[in-house]
């Protein structure tokens, strides 16, 4: 059990039964009173912020959230379908759980999982990755780096603004996290 002095931000707790990441944390005393701690706390199942403060006594039960690496296998639609790199269980996690991570997730990709209580609940990608080119205008001669941009689409479906040098076929390095165009992939 953690007391309010303990709590930190990237510390995971439980709160009315649902695990929390704590994104930030702030203690104060006055004279007389017992602490408080005001935090602001992520629900990692539903990824929904709140304000929550905690009074002097509160005793708090870290979370059971534990991490492994799966491959992603492939998407029908309805569900994104992984495989536990250790058991090799495969599981599947809602268009709602992956969110916008499924623009860079390619057929045999490795990601890191986020499990509560034995159930997987998250999905970590890589903060880079590198995927192919399908559709773009050709490239002009004379264009160059610093030269412009122009929109892309990748292998998943993706559409962003890459140099105008970058031709069908290539590979490319995405931000995962901005979902910018960073290099030419080797």
């Amino acid at each position: 059990m953690y007391s309010i002095g303990e709590l930190r931000p990237g510390m995971v707790i439980i709160v009315d039964g649902d695990p929390y990441v704590i994104a930030a944390a702030q203690h104060s005393k006055q004279a007389r009173q017992g602490g408080v701690c005001k935090t602001k706390i992520k629900n990692l199942l539903t990824g929904s912020m709140v304000n929550k403060s905690f009074q002097g006594n509160d005793k708090l039960e870290p979370a059971d959230v534990t991490y492994g690496k799966a491959q992603f296998l492939y998407s029908d639609g309805e569900a994104f379908n992984f495989m536990d790199n250790e058991s090799f269980e495969q599981f599947a996690l809602d268009n709602e759980t992956i969110g916008d991570q499924a623009n860079y997730l390619v057929d045999g990709t490795d990601v890191d999982i986020q499990y509560f209580e034995g159930k997987p609940i998250s999905v970590m990608i890589p903060p880079k990755m590198d995927l192919e080119v399908t559709h773009t205008d050709p490239g002009v001669k004379g264009d160059t780096a610093s030269g412009g941009s122009k929109p892309a689409t990748l292998e998943t479906g993706y559409v962003l603004q890459v140099p105008l040098f970058i031709n069908i076929g290539e590979k490319i390095r995405v931000n995962t996290q901005s979902g910018e165009y960073v290099e030419r992939a080797n």
